[in-house]
Formats: C-alpha cells, sequence, structure tokens
C-alpha cells in the first residue's frame, strides 16, 4: 500500500495583498498532485483540514482545487478528505453547507466526519449519499474526524470507543486528526491534543495522520504531521514542511518519507541593530549593508522564477523619533538589491527613552526580568527613583495577591504594611505612594508598548 498524506494546503491564502503569493499556494498544490502523488502512482491521497484558506472559497481558489481533483480522477487515485478549521461549515449556521462538503458531492473527494446526530458514531462510507466516517481502500480502513477545537481533549474518549466498534483488524487502520498537538506549538497558551490522551489511541490504530500545525513532526513513528504545503506568514519561514509519502508493507511496517521538492516560495528574515545609528540616513545605509551582505540573491533558475520575500526587523534603541524613518525607501532599495518579490520591513525598536532593562542578562528569569522592567519604569519618576527597588517589590507582592483572589482588604493591608510609616504619616490615603508609583510605572509601559 502506498499513500500520500497532505495536509494545510490553503488554497485562497493571499498575503501582503499580492496576487502572486494566492498563486504560490496553487503552484505547491499542481507541483505535490502531479510530482508525488501521480508521479508515485499512490493508492490514494489523504488531505488533512484546511484545504482552503477560508470557509467562503474563491473562484480562482475552487478551480485550482478541481483542477488538482479532476487529474486525480483521471489518474484513478481517490482523495479522502476533512474539514479544517479553515474550511469547515458555518458552526452558528443552520446550514450544514461548506464546499468541502459539495467537492464531495460532486465525487471530487470523500469527506470524512463522525455521525453526531444521534451521539457519537463512525459510519461506513455511503456510496449513495456520499457521507460517512470511514472507508476502506486499498487494504486501509480509514476514518475521519471533524475539527474538535478546544474541545479536542474530551472528544478522544468518544473516539476510541466509537474506533473500537468500527476497527476492522484484517486493515491497517488510518486516523485523520486536524489538531494542534501539546509541545508542538509556537504559541503555547493555545489549548492542544495531549501527547498522552492521545496515546489512548494506539492498539486502536495503525497511523495518524495528523493536520493543523505548519511544521513537520512525528510520535513514535506512528502519528505524523506533514506542515502546510506553503508558508503562510514570514513567521514560519524556518519551519519545515511537506508531504508525507507513505509505503506499508505486508507486515504493517510504516515507511514515511518525508518530501519537500516541490515549488515552495522562498522566505528570508534579516535584522539590523539601530541602537547607536546617529541619524535616519545611518539607519538606511545599515539596513542597505546588512542587505548586500547577508540577504538572499534571487536566482531564477535555482528558486524556479520565485523572486524571495524578506522581512527585515529593525530592533535595539533608536535615538530619535520612529517618524523620522523612512521606511518605503529602505523597502524599495532592499527590493532593487536584491530582486525580492516583497520586501517588509518591521520596525521593533524602541526609542532610547523608554529603554528599559539594559544589560539585563537575555538568560534571566521572567521573575527577575519583570523586576528590573518595573524599577527601571519606576525610577524615571524623581519622586520614586530612591525607592525604586521597594516599590517594585511592592508592586509584585501586590499582584500576586491579585492573582491569588486575595480581597481588596488584604492588598490594601499588604501596601500599608510595607509602606510603614511612610504610609501614614499625614497622607490622606495610605494607598496614595503605592497608587502614584503603580500609576507611573503603567504609563511608561503603554508608552513603551505604543511606541
Amino acid at each position: 500500500m502506498k499513500f500520500l498524506h497532505i495536509a494545510d494546503v490553503h488554497l485562497g491564502c493571499r498575503r501582503y495583498n499580492l496576487d502572486e503569493r494566492t498563486k504560490d499556494f496553487a503552484r505547491a498544490w499542481l507541483d505535490v498532485v502531479h510530482a508525488h502523488a501521480i508521479g508515485n502512482r499512490v493508492d490514494f491521497v489523504l488531505i488533512c483540514g484546511d484545504f482552503f484558506n477560508a470557509r467562503r472559497v474563491e473562484p480562482d481558489a475552487m478551480n485550482h482545487a478541481i483542477a488538482g481533483l479532476e487529474a486525480l480522477r483521471e489518474a484513478g487515485i481517490p482523495v479522502v478528505a476533512i474539514e479544517g478549521n479553515h474550511d469547515q461549515h458555518e458552526s452558528d449556521s443552520v446550514s450544514r453547507f461548506s464546499w468541502m462538503r459539495s467537492l464531495s458531492q460532486w465525487k471530487f473527494l470523500k469527506l470524512l466526519e463522525p455521525d453526531t446526530t444521534d451521539g457519537f458514531r463512525l459510519a461506513p462510507w455511503d456510496d449513495e449519499e456520499k457521507k460517512g466516517s470511514y472507508i476502506d481502500i486499498a487494504g486501509a480502513r480509514i476514518f475521519g474526524t471533524h475539527w474538535f477545537g478546544t474541545s479536542t481533549n474530551a472528544a478522544i474518549p468518544l473516539l476510541t470507543d466509537a474506533l473500537r466498534d468500527a476497527r476492522d483488524d484484517s486493515h491497517f487502520q488510518i486516523l485523520m486528526l486536524h489538531t494542534d498537538v501539546e509541545g508542538q506549538l509556537n504559541r503555547p497558551n493555545i489549548p492542544a491534543l495531549s501527547v498522552e490522551r492521545m496515546k489512548e489511541l494506539k492498539g486502536l490504530v495503525d497511523y495518524v495522520a495528523l493536520g493543523h500545525t505548519h511544521k513537520r513532526f512525528e510520535i513514535d513513528g506512528w502519528a505524523f504531521n506533514p506542515g502546510s504545503l506553503e508558508a503562510c506568514s514570514i513567521d514560519e519561514h524556518r519551519e519545515e514542511r511537506g508531504v508525507y509519502l507513505v509505503e506499508v508493507d505486508e507486515a504493517r511496517n510504516i515507511d514515511a518519507r518525508h518530501l519537500r521538492d516541490y515549488t515552495q516560495r522562498p522566505f528570508q528574515r534579516l535584522s539590523f541593530d539601530v541602537s547607536g545609528a546617529e541619524s535616519p540616513d545611518a539607519v538606511r545605509e545599515g539596513v542597505l549593508e546588512v542587505v548586500r551582505r547577508e540577504a538572499r540573491a534571487f536566482d531564477a533558475e535555482k528558486d524556479k522564477g520565485l523572486a524571495p520575500i524578506i522581512e527585515i526587523n529593525l530592533r535595539g534603541h533608536l535615538g530619535f523619533k520612529n517618524s523620522l524613518l523612512d521606511i518605503p525607501k529602505m523597502r524599495s532599495d532592499a527590493r532593487e538589491a536584491t530582486g525580492a518579490l516583497h520586501v517588509l520591513v518591521t520596525n521593533r525598536s524602541v526609542p532610547v527613552e523608554y529603554a528599559v532593562a539594559e544589560g539585563l542578562d537575555t538568560e534571566a528569569s521572567r521573575l527577575v526580568r519583570e523586576r528590573r522592567i518595573i524599577e527601571d519604569l519606576i525610577a524615571r519618576d524623581t519622586r520614586f527613583r530612591d525607592r525604586a527597588p521597594q516599590m517594585a517589590g511592592l508592586i509584585l507582592e501586590a499582584k500576586k495577591f491579585a492573582l491569588e483572589d486575595k480581597s481588596p482588604e488584604e492588598i490594601l493591608k499588604l501596601i500599608e504594611e510595607q509602606l510603614g510609616d511612610e504610609a501614614g504619616a499625614g497622607a490622606d490615603d495610605p494607598a496614595k505612594p503605592y497608587a502614584v508609583a503603580t500609576a507611573t510605572a503603567l504609563q511608561a509601559l503603554e508608552r513603551n508598548a505604543t511606541s
């Protein structure tokens, strides 16, 4: 058995207001279809969610989708798909309509999803109704789920019970899931499927075909996430992405090869430290020097005619107003020097008067960094400069009390005790020095964040 595992095609994705970026996603999809699905004569193709970039599909995106699906249909290669969060039907709509369902009704693919009309069960594919939760192809039983969102962990017990009822030991069991997985996120606060919870599926399925996270990862040679076909943003420029060509032998040994040799737009991120630059011209010249020295030169043959997209980050402490920087000129100069399709200049520098925690060890703990930043912000006000360390400690302690849901009276008592005689020496409000210092720190933080 041989199959191609794809996820996160994101047809119709448009970035930087460039029509060319929309074409990039179509090029990647069609290249993969012809080079790796048809070229390797696979038995079937899995699309594990987010085939489209949005529920409302633009005509060009639909044309690109059908072009690839029609090529696969003509080659006799069935396509099995599930909906991701980007292409799922509207959750607040009475209609269960989605373009993925339309493609399934038109026999371009087989859309799998659980039957939730009466509880939660996995139903066999009905070719007449063109719907179902699992289908048998080339010795594999392929199960599909929909996007569970933040309730994925809660859904796994329901899924495991349904799998026990629907699985068949005579088949190689594949489960398609569109979900984040714990430990594989760049954004750690996003709810994700825990690895321990996912491992409850072991023994029930032989291969977990994942989608949703835009980078490649594997878990125990059993769960595989190929990553998106194209980078959906500059933040993904370092991530490894592609498709899996999977071969399974008679003993059910899995050989999953991650393939990246198809058309992808090259990206590059550069950085320039503005600290010490005496004028806007000095910044512009410094940026151009970095571009000349480090930027990826466009090679039409090597890059298959796809010029790079380059982002230049300005960082450090700026000695003059941000408004004096000629960002459009930097972009045009950098684009002329590199032949890039598009150049972004992102100003993450901080005006020198708002600089805080200079010289602090980058490996310092969060608590140490937080205390130092608050001290620096308070010390800018001459009224509190001499007591900045004590005030910072008081603010952090009050914050701790607030996070622990202490009552206002308990927090006020803390302030009174910490400020001691100063708080009660004729002051109308014992919390006034704390309130003023806190307001000063918060105002400085706000200016810092918006500059």
